[in-house]
């Protein structure tokens, strides 16, 4: 297969970034909760290093201390909108603010899509009078975009043909608890670059990780997401490494991650894409090409012996159970830095240094 390959803006090695990366001081994590202290979530691009470094960090303190936020969000209320069919995001999400003493109120909107009875705008001021969020997992980005441009309160992108933000906080957490620090880590896409992929892309650079996205000609990520994680690169000392040849990216990857070929929107495509992504399927030759304490990454559902084999997705490098139970802390920390009940405790956990760079 005919590879061409480019990496954007790649840093010197050891050359420093421009923002500190990692644990946040006492005053820059307050800070940051006081930024996004009633914002939206529509984007990862929408996001300061240093926001989305106090978010992870108050990922791994509500996992290791629920109880801690027990009422953390006592009488809040979360209204999730869903177009499209889902066993993760809703029960994380519901899950979520249950424990942290809220209250989730779900709306099918599968076979009514939203601005179809009523206009979004109407929508968002009747919401706005009853809800502290709105979750919203829908086919266009523009009806995200919208309900967060109308509405009074925070809105979170569950999911959209642009972006999947939520997915990705949880996902490099994940990766966090298995490395420590994941600047410098490398990180592997194959597949086909949609709203996952763009979401990862711009987390990874956030975090200072580099890169490697392999899609076939055609499915490459959209461009104003390859230049938006070029700006994040430059600041934090990451890279953007585009490609088409699978097996290449994944020489000495820390993480190797798949999604489906075929999106919900997408499945009249299906018998056409399934040939052309055939040679992306990660299986254990595609595996062997990553570093041996690689982990191998899928968002879920995953179509089994289609883009990853069972070998390879049950196997013991595969930590996509651990993706799952993630979205549910990553969220937690989401909907408390957005409603205002985040916190850090003393026993906060220190993520390592430890960085990892390519050889």
């Amino acid at each position: 297969m005919a590879s061409k390959t480019v990496t954007i803006h790649p840093k010197p090695e050891g050359a420093a970034p421009k923002v500190s990366l990692g644990i946040q001081s006492d005053v820059a994590f307050h800070e940051a909760a006081k930024r996004l202290c009633g914002r939206d979530l529509c984007s990862i691009g929408d996001l300061t290093v240093q926001e989305i470094a106090s978010i992870m960090e108050l990922s791994h303190t509500v996992k290791t201390n629920p109880e801690d936020f027990r009422h953390a969000l006592d009488g809040k209320q979360m209204v999730l909108f869903f177009e499209k069919a889902s066993l993760r995001t809703r029960l994380t999400f519901e899950a979520a603010i249950n424990t942290l003493g809220g209250n989730a109120i779900f709306v099918d909107q599968t076979q009514s899509p939203l601005g179809e009875r009523e206009s979004i705008p109407d929508m968002a001021h009747n919401i706005e009078r009853w809800m502290s969020v709105i979750v919203l997992r829908t086919y266009s980005h523009d009806t995200i975009t919208e309900m967060a441009a109308c509405s009074r309160v925070p809105v979170i992108n569950a999911l959209s043909d642009l972006e999947h933000p939520c997915q990705a906080l949880a996902d490099f957490f994940t990766l966090e608890e298995r490395f420590g620090s994941v600047e410098g880590l490398r990180f592997t896409y194959v597949g086909d670059g949609n709203n996952v992929c763009h979401s990862l892309m711009l987390t990874g650079a956030q975090l200072g990780a580099h890169c490697t996205i392999a899609t076939p000609k055609g499915f490459e990520p959209k461009l104003e997401i390859i230049h938006r994680s070029i700006e994040i690169a430059e600041q934090t000392g990451g890279s953007i490494t585009l490609m088409h040849d699978a097996a290449k990216a994944a020489e000495g990857a820390d993480a190797v991650y798949t999604d489906v070929c075929t999106s919900m929107g997408f499945e009249h495509e299906a018998t056409r894409r399934a040939p052309i992504f055939k040679p992306y399927q990660v299986n254990e030759a595609l595996m062997s090409r990553a570093h041996q304490d690689a982990v191998f990454m899928h968002c879920l559902p995953a179509h089994r012996n289609a883009e990853v084999t069972d070998a390879v997705l049950d196997g013991p490098q595969s930590v996509v159970f651990d993706q799952a139970e993630n979205r549910m802390h990553a969220q937690k920390a989401l909907l408390l830095m957005l409603l205002g009940g985040a916190k850090r405790l003393p026993n906060s956990r220190e993520r390592s240094s430890h960085t990892r760079r390519r050889s």
